[in-house]
């Protein structure tokens, strides 16, 4: 068996295959619901055959959206409607559902992507925005209004309550997500964390908040219940947050009791340079993967060829591969991948006559 197909435990979970389908934000929720965009969207990834399908970021709070059709999971209208999602899918698929928990902090309050993106003002369309540090993403942008503590204690607690509900709602795991220059990003990364207090200053200082998260929501939550971490390597700025950083949060990820680590790069800064090109992020999870004992790592960044996510595997770069737009643009690439690699995989029972005369042994 090639090992791209082989399954793998998260904690209580396991998968079917080192397939992932990571968050991937769709903008299309109204007062944080998702509708019958995301029932057919996840439903149609839910038929890929992917080990895991990871439900975009849905932000604690209302504050804490990127824009104001994202998702959310901070009230029992949003609980239910993820509920009802979630069942309609579950009658047909039985791939494991994630869900993907966050806050905006100082990138909230903008506009969706095919709108311009745009910073929305507080006393328009948007809304007051905060962050570790009164330092706003880029020029035009909002200031954010720094956190006190109590402010960070609360945050905890909206994190918990989330995790609570997703849950009740019938998610298989939760990823907590500290990449891309969110909340959780932000308070790690140097650029924007010039706190002095217990929170900022020191790695181990900038760590506190998003390790004092998982702690919160992995006491919260059944035990063995598989809670991640969606990471960036690295900031791709000079001073920012590096991979070296990364690695010591992931030994902290993995002591804390974390079930995985997601490891992508970028997303804090404007000033970031990234050099494009298939698996550009893999080294990022490779080095994360050398620091820790057996915390399992998924990798992303481009990953759109079957031999290319097989390779990462059978390497030891990362143990689970993300297929984002590669999914997205093609919703059976895990079909076409076990094909490619010769693999057999299971698909619904509707569709097991599409199978081309001249591959054997396709679906399981």
């Amino acid at each position: 068996m090639n090992p791209l197909f082989s399954p793998i435990k998260l904690k209580g979970l396991t998968l079917n295959n080192r397939i992932v389908v990571p968050p991937m934000d769709q903008y299309s929720a109204q007062d944080g619901l998702p509708g019958n965009w995301h029932v057919m969207h996840y439903g149609n990834l839910a038929a890929s055959g992917a080990g895991l399908l990871i439900v975009e970021a849905t932000a604690v709070e209302a504050p804490g959206r990127i824009s104001p059709q994202d998702m959310g999971l901070w009230n029992d209208a949003q609980e239910a409607a993820h509920k009802h999602m979630i069942d309609t899918i579950r009658s047909y698929s039985a791939t494991p559902l994630g869900i993907q928990l966050g806050h905006a902090g100082r990138k909230g309050s903008t506009a969706r992507p095919w709108e311009g993106g745009k910073p929305l003002p507080a006393d328009g369309a948007g809304w007051e925005i905060c962050a570790p540090s009164a330092l706003p993403y880029a020029p035009g942008h909002q200031t954010p209004a720094e956190l006190t503590t109590a402010d960070i204690a609360r945050l905890t607690r909206s994190f918990v309550a989330s995790a609570q509900r997703a849950v009740r709602a019938g998610y298989n795991c939760i990823e907590l997500h500290a990449a891309h220059g969110y909340l959780m990003h932000e308070f790690l990364s140097p650029l924007s964390n010039v706190r002095a207090d217990a929170y900022g200053g020191s790695l181990k200082n900038r760590m506190r908040f998003p390790l004092e998260v998982l702690e919160a929501v992995l006491a919260a939550v059944p035990a063995n219940y598989p809670v991640g971490v969606r990471v960036s390597g690295t900031d791709f700025v000079d001073q920012g947050w590096n991979v070296q950083e990364c690695a010591t949060f992931a030994q902290a990820l993995e002591k804390a009791g974390a079930a995985y680590v997601h490891v992508s790069g970028g997303g804090l800064a404007p000033e970031q340079r990234i050099n494009l090109a298939p698996g550009y992020q893999v080294g990022l999870a490779a080095a994360v993967r050398a620091s820790v004992t057996s915390l399992p790592v998924i990798a992303v960044g481009l990953i759109t060829e079957p031999e290319l996510a097989a390779s990462i595997v059978v390497s030891g770069q990362a143990d689970m591969v993300a297929i984002g737009r590669a999914m997205m643009y093609d919703p059976r690439w895990a079909w076409h991948a076990a094909a490619a690699l010769g693999q057999t995989i299971a698909a619904p029972s509707q569709y097991l006559r599409c199978k081309p005369h001249n591959v054997k042994d396709l679906f399981a």
